[in-house]
């Protein structure tokens, strides 16, 4: 096995997001199989090696580079291309190409769906973020009727719905971060998340939507909205209800019966298992020893399968067209 330098900007609180939480828990999974390490790229941080520094040593046929921030990855493929590198893929629409000799790992099935049409000639893989072990129902009373993460929540759920919702019950909105959410989902009765608006206005897609996972895990009844990467696993009717739907009263008429009802269904164990630490490392193990052979392949064999470029499609459009003139006129 190569080893595993993963790049991130840095890992202080002024780059803290979902994502760079998330990548600091792939990198403990991987370090069960293999060797890995940080390095960041933006800043210099006392405790992890910096990237400038690296790529002034002349052998790095043993290491495989990870990128993974959405933003810099077409900056950082050029700067490594001739190195080993994986794409650890989390939103998608950044509107950069990849060549084939970048494998690709995918979050979440709407992510991995979007690369195999995007780059049909690369190795797609599927890594699921993983669900931390504090995330599970501890069958304590809920004091929270509804919670709400101020945080890529909509206009509409924060203005309009939040404020009627509180004249019925009791409503906590979350705008600041939380030590313990584990505790906090456990303490709640049913969980909102709607970031359909956000990731709109912000050009790219829901790269996994952990929150609503965690919650189900900690027994809340979520009502969300199931853009991008939450339809992976969100089943409206089934263990989940669909937020904003149609009209404001009728999510008030929805919230209040949940949260009235005397029985809620819980999800069994196996439903998370696909998310949890064990799962998560043997897919792992054969990701990467895939990869590992793939890049030993790579040295003596260029890629000899046409891709999709703009210039290949309008080809096959024109040859495809040509091909239906020709038999309407026989």
């Amino acid at each position: 096995m190569r080893r595993l330098y993963f790049l991130l900007p840095g890992t202080t609180s002024n780059f803290g997001s979902g994502g760079l939480w998330a990548q600091l828990n792939t990198i403990k999974l991987v370090q069960k199989i293999c060797l890995a390490e940080i390095v960041t790229y933006r800043q210099r941080e006392s405790n992890h090696l910096f990237l400038e520094d690296i790529l002034k040593k002349t052998n790095l046929e043993d290491f495989i580079f990870i990128v993974s921030w959405g933003f810099d990855v077409a900056k950082l493929v050029a700067k490594l291309k001739s190195q080993n590198v994986i794409y650890h893929a989390h939103s998608a629409g950044y509107r950069f190409q990849l060549p084939p000799d970048i494998p690709i790992i995918a979050v979440s099935r709407n992510t991995m769906s979007y690369w195999g049409r995007k780059s049909p000639n690369s190795l797609i893989y599927y890594l699921p973020n993983q669900i931390g072990d504090l995330f599970y129902n501890q069958g304590k009373p809920r004091d929270i009727d509804v919670l709400v993460q101020a945080r890529k929540s909509s206009e509409y759920l924060l203005n309009k719905l939040v404020p009627v919702l509180s004249q019925h019950c009791q409503v906590k909105v979350l705008d600041s971060y939380v030590e313990d959410l584990a505790g906090l989902f456990n303490r709640a009765k049913i969980y909102l998340y709607d970031s359909t608006e956000y990731w709109v206005m912000s050009g790219v897609t829901e790269g996994f939507g952990l929150p609503p996972l965690e919650a189900l895990a900690c027994g809340c009844q979520i009502f969300s909205s199931v853009n991008d990467a939450l339809a992976d696993y969100l089943d409206p009717g089934f263990n989940c209800h669909k937020i904003a739907g149609y009209s404001r009263e009728y999510d008030l008429q929805r919230l209040l019966a949940v949260l009235n009802s005397p029985q809620h269904p819980q999800l069994p164990d196996s439903f998370f298992e696909e998310y949890r630490t064990e799962n998560l490392v043997k897919r792992l193990q054969v990701i990467l020893t895939e990869i590992n052979q793939f890049f030993d392949h790579r040295q003596h064999q260029q890629s000899n399968i046409e891709g999709l470029s703009w210039w290949r499609v309008s080809k096959l459009f024109a040859k495809r067209s040509l091909t239906k003139l020709q038999k309407k006129l026989q």
